[in-house]
């Protein structure tokens, strides 16, 4: 029938029409438009890093300024007053700034350290139920927010060469420690064949924790047995040691500062410069670590809290074994920011004489003209403890995230 023909012929051409695809046209498709854009952009940077770079080295060979990194091997002719490694004024400029890198790294680490405790301690009392201890804790954290991290140092700094007296009327808080305008003095054990193994044993201490706290947590999980992890941890990491010493000859030979003129000699001397920057850092940082804490611990439900002390659970282990473990995947990205912030921070050691650093290629910038050179080592140097710190802190938070099954 001619009706019914042409129905199938008109559904046949829709279906056809609806089946095949459209062309889109070229400048429409998003796809294409995504990789040309992309194109444009990396022709474009690399244009502009181009005209930057050639600018540059035209206008330094017009000034017969020199480049490159040759300066490195010279012969640096200034003093360094704190070196982790034998330095002097005949080294080369590349020894020198190796110093400069080791001063930095120390007083980072160190910092880093200090900062987590200080900062875990000042948040978990700020939600204290003792009403002192929370107030105590609210006034610290406000107040050294409040100030910047840069009159900190120099406060620090000026208490140390201001407030403390000379060496000969040194205070002498403990028996060893003596605080001067020198800085901190303190004894130490002479070095002896003993404390090579206890060290040895303290890393072998540290690797048995390891696998004893996963033993404990699939232990845990298995039967609902608590182990005393952190008691055993802390005998296993003093205990060792202390074994591995005794078992050596136990050496207690000590090398105590005493006054020698206008000075101090024996022991270890931590300068005011360092142990102001290590104070005004930790101080103003661990404020900022404790509110991240803080909040962290607020992020948990109260119920979970109830719920845990309802089943028998003690302060410390409601804290350790249902708090924190959640806590930390909120504390962790923002403790991350702040422990990166007082690396580069550590920066303006400059201000009070530190040799970190930024100090050390500053020298090397004035006395060697290369100033290019020098501002990228410097942006080199903090990019690699930055991108050290962030790799660390990325690890630690992948490691306790919580994994869908």
């Amino acid at each position: 029938m001619p009706g019914a023909r042409s129905g199938h012929e008109l559904f046949r051409k829709v279906n056809m029409n609806t089946s095949a695809p459209e062309k889109i046209p070229f400048l429409r498709d998003p796809a294409k438009l995504s990789i040309l854009y992309q194109i444009f952009t990396v022709l474009g940077v690399g244009l502009l890093s181009y005209y930057l770079v050639n600018n540059t080295l035209a206008n330094l060979e017009r000034q017969s300024i020199s480049t490159g990194f040759g300066f490195l091997d010279k012969e640096s002719s200034f003093e360094i007053g704190e070196a982790l490694i034998q330095y002097s004024a005949a080294d080369s400029y590349g020894r020198a700034l190796l110093v400069g890198f080791l001063n930095t790294l120390i007083v980072s680490f160190i910092g880093i350290i200090l900062t987590v405790i200080l900062g875990t301690i000042l948040g978990i009392a700020r939600l204290s139920s003792n009403w002192l201890v929370a107030k105590l804790s609210a006034i610290y954290i406000e107040l050294f927010q409040d100030i910047p991290v840069l009159l900190q140092l120099f406060f620090w700094y000026a208490f140390f060469y201001e407030v403390l007296p000379s060496p000969r009327q040194a205070l002498n808080p403990i028996p060893g420690l003596f605080l001067c305008n020198r800085g901190m003095i303190f004894g130490v054990p002479l070095w002896h064949e003993a404390y090579k193994y206890a060290i040895a044993a303290f890393i072998i201490g540290g690797i048995a924790v390891f696998f004893l706290r996963r033993w404990a947590a699939k232990r845990q999980a298995a039967t609902g047995k608590i182990f005393p992890t952190f008691r055993a941890s802390l005998a296993l990491l003093i205990g060792l040691p202390l074994l591995a010493w005794w078992l050596t000859g136990a050496p207690t030979e000590m090398s105590v500062p005493k006054l020698s003129g206008f000075n101090f000699k024996g022991g270890i001397t931590i300068s005011p410069e360092f142990a102001a920057l290590l104070l005004g850092l930790v101080l103003y940082t661990a404020a900022f670590v404790a509110e991240v804490v803080r909040a962290g611990i607020q992020s948990v439900g109260k119920g979970q809290t109830e719920a845990a002390i309802s089943i028998g659970l003690k302060q410390g282990h409601v804290l350790n074994l249902v708090i924190l473990p959640q806590a930390l995947r909120v504390i962790v990205p923002p403790l991350t920011s702040q422990l990166l912030n007082l690396t580069k921070n550590s920066s303006l050691a400059v201000a009070i004489g530190y040799p970190d650093f930024v100090s050390v290629a500053g020298t090397t910038i004035n006395q060697t003209g290369q100033a290019i050179e020098g501002v990228a080592l410097i942006m080199i140097v903090y990019l690699i403890f930055s991108l050290s710190t962030s790799a660390v802190m990325n690890w630690y938070n992948k490691k306790i995230a919580i994994v869908e099954r």
